[in-house]
């Protein structure tokens, strides 16, 4: 599969040149959000230069005036002074000679220097700019196997991660991985860098599992608090390598050059509490607390009774003050299976998207998502200067250890995907640990799905290939002219709440009949829609079932692809009475019926009072005369009846069957709609409420296939006389039957 390779995008006309050009004359960009030019400024010398796009977020990084040549044309730690490898506390350091320390003041001062402002060297013949916690990382972070390798994943990751510090609106980042990619690490690293810079704070740990997050805090982050040069490390408090809680008395950032200078030491600031710690998995954990930062590794994997969603609604208010943003989180994790967690995760994810904001500028988490796909960030297929091997080079491409590449990622990724075909549980279990798309990391089990998996995710997989975006088409619907009953246009949009894959050639568009003062469909022959609707405007948790509307076409004659489904919405505008009219400018628009449920019946009278009773096509499972009185008067179809579910069922299994997936040799399905896909995968008959897509769709089928359920006329015998007479033959002679 092609999926799409690119992480982020240089914007180099995203600002105008006369803005740029004058802001950074006069050193006016200031570290956070600027609204007048909508970007994050991640920048704290006024100046700024590329500005990125990572997963729609706009960051403008710092100017790159000289930077940094090593010998290897790539990235490699600085040397640390050997006369100041022996030094391991700032009182050691105060009791050298003048000149000892004369001859290290400005290192010690451009280390503090690149810590705060980051840091660019050149990489492969290019200025790179690395963030200060990423400078951290590389530079001074102890990880399992000694000095971290500089990728271009990770200096992704950093960028995004010091956007969201400095974006006064965020919370910090929710960021979905793939497996060994070096999160906690990373989390870890970044714990003891604010940590040590810090006063009077609090810094925490939460895992899948306390014991999880005891490990984490063990095994990554007192390592890498212990192996700080002395500049950087605070006094600190209790034991060298404690197993609960690390307690600095005096933060580093306190230890300037002007302390050092003046062999001050760290006594006039002693009583200062600094503290990283962590916390058992619980719904409460931290409540009533006030973090700086959060480390929340493995979120991901909160299996029963434990719930990220309620965990995050309680450690959120840790990070705020009022409406003030005092603390981050730095959330990160593969996913579970969705009943395993995954579900819980992938709401939280979604809910972190920064193109979906509330008029407050945030996000309905407060987080902001990030996915890395793994052939950015995958073990052994990374090149010496930190970049992937996306594809088999025609020559073998030297790794950071020397070792020879001679294969791509994607072709290894996709040989391990060939391999697990026939077991669709072991290949679920393989893309969630190591995603691709989006659609991968949440892959569910397979053993209860009531419909063929391996078709459904064969068409998602298609879809990503394809770049379904390029065959979807967002948008609204509106009468023209704004005057209703005429005829119906569709206007894109990308926060419209409609989405198509195919629009009718003119002559098909807005087809209406009118018999005695009735509208009727002109398009019946080549499709019908299928709804699953809603009476109540608002529900008191605000989480109501959404408004779902599928369009399908059948075979026909016109100019129209067969069985497709073309029109997808799901959604719940503010009113009910916004839905209904949304529902009927799309079946005027393409001139198809509607088979809608009728126990909520609310749109039907909608549509009937409005003159478009023709339009809702009557249940197709009994005859005119055994329709209710109800059933008569607006139409539709109930959802209650065993037979139904059982019916509506088998018709979406039939349609996966036979056009969804790899139809045949390289040929592959034309639904386009993922949410729909994702439904089916996850439908559960016995449980059908919360899957609006699957309820539409279906109904969609069954109104295209309508004569597949079409009960047989009832056939009375009557006697009729042919005019033969009927003789009574005992006795001795025959008789006339009356």
């Amino acid at each position: 599969m092609n999926y799409t390779q690119t992480l982020f995008e240089v914007l180099p006309d995203y600002i105008s040149k006369k803005v740029l050009n004058k802001k950074n004359r006069y050193k006016q960009w200031k570290y956070g959000y600027d609204k007048e030019s909508d970007v994050v400024v991640i920048s704290k010398t006024g100046e700024i230069g590329d500005v990125y796009s990572i997963q729609n977020l706009k960051i403008a990084l710092p100017k790159i005036p000289d930077p940094h040549k090593f010998k290897k044309d790539t990235w490699d730690r600085i040397d640390y002074p050997k006369e100041l490898e022996k030094i391991k506390s700032v009182f050691e350091w105060n009791q050298m000679p003048e000149y000892f320390k004369e001859k290290y003041y400005d290192y010690i001062d451009e280390e503090f220097k690149r810590r705060d402002e980051g840091f660019s060297f050149v990489n492969k013949g290019n200025p790179t700019y690395i963030t200060g916690s990423h400078y951290m990382y590389l530079q001074w972070s102890k990880i399992d196997v000694g000095a971290a390798d500089f990728r271009e994943s990770n200096r992704l990751f950093f960028i995004f991660w010091e956007a969201c510090k400095a974006d006064q609106r965020c919370y910090g980042m929710c960021y979905l991985k793939n497996r060994r990619s070096g999160f906690s690490f990373m989390a870890s690293s970044e714990l003891v860098n604010q940590a040590t810079i810090s006063s009077d704070s609090r810094f925490g740990i939460l895992s899948k599992s306390g014991a999880d997050a005891k490990k984490m805090f063990t095994d990554k982050v007192v390592p890498i608090s212990v192996n700080y040069p002395f500049f950087f490390k605070p006094i600190q408090d209790g034991m060298d390598r404690p197993k609960t809680e690390l307690a600095y008395r005096v933060p580093a950032s306190k230890l300037t050059r002007r302390k050092l200078d003046q062999g001050q030491g760290p006594e006039e600031l002693e009583g200062l509490d600094t503290t990283i710690d962590w916390k058992n998995t619980g719904d409460n954990s931290y409540d009533g607390e006030k973090l700086k930062l959060l480390a929340h590794d493995e979120s991901g994997k909160w299996e029963r009774p434990d719930n990220i969603l309620n965990n995050w609604r309680v450690t959120k208010t840790t990070l705020r003050l009022g409406s003030r943003i005092v603390g981050k989180c730095m959330m990160g994790s593969t996913s579970n299976a969705l009943d395993k967690g995954g579900a819980n995760f992938k709401k939280l994810y979604e809910d972190s998207d920064v193109t979906k904001r509330n008029r407050n500028g945030q996000t309905s988490s407060g987080l902001y998502s990030l996915f890395i796909p793994m052939e950015w960030n995958y073990e052994g297929f990374i090149d010496s200067y930190g970049n992937p091997v996306f594809d088999t080079p025609q020559e073998p491409v030297e790794g950071p250890y020397g070792e020879l590449i001679d294969q791509g990622v994607i072709e290894h990724w996709q040989n391990e995907v060939d391999g697990l075909k026939n077991d669709q549980d072991g290949l679920n279990e393989y893309y969630r640990q190591f995603p691709r798309t989006e659609q991968h990391a949440f892959r569910d089990e397979a053993k209860e799905s009531l419909f063929n998996l391996t078709k459904i995710y064969e068409q998602i997989d298609y879809n990503e290939e394809v770049q379904n975006g390029m065959q979807v088409t967002q948008g609204n619907f509106q009468w023209e002219n704004g005057q209703q009953d005429s005829n119906v246009i569709f206007a894109p949009n990308k926060n419209g709440r409609f989405k198509i894959s195919w629009v009718p050639p003119k002559n098909l568009q807005n087809r209406v009949i009118v018999k005695n003062g009735i509208k009727y469909p002109g398009n019946e022959h080549v499709g019908a829609f299928g709804c699953d609707s809603y009476d109540i405007s608002g529900t008191v948790d605000k989480r109501g079932s959404k408004g779902s509307l599928h369009g399908l076409t059948k075979f026909s004659m016109e100019d129209a692809p067969p069985n497709m489904f073309f029109l997808e919405y799901i959604a719940r505008p503010q009113t009910a009475e916004i839905f209904f009219e949304d529902v009927l400018m799309a079946l005027v628009f393409y001139g198809m019926p509607l088979l809608a449920e009728n126990n909520k019946p609310r749109l039907l009278y909608y549509l009937k009072r409005r003159g478009y009773r023709g339009f809702s096509m009557n249940r197709p499972d009994k005859l005119w005369n055994k329709l209710s009185v109800t059933e008569k008067d607006i139409g539709g179809i109930p959802n209650s009846s065993e037979d139904i579910k059982q019916a509506h069922a088998a018709a979406i299994e039939s349609y996966i069957e036979n056009y969804v997936g790899q139809v045949t040799e390289g040929v592959y399905g034309d639904i386009y709609f993922q949410k729909t896909l994702e439904d089916w995968a996850g439908f559960n008959i016995n449980n059908r409420t919360k899957f609006d897509a699957t309820i539409s769709s279906g109904l969609a089928i069954m109104a295209c296939n309508k004569n597949r359920y079409r009960p047989s006329a009832e056939r009375v015998i009557k006697s009729v006389p042919l005019g033969f007479k009927k003789y009574n033959n005992k006795g001795y002679s025959s008789k006339i039957i009356q």
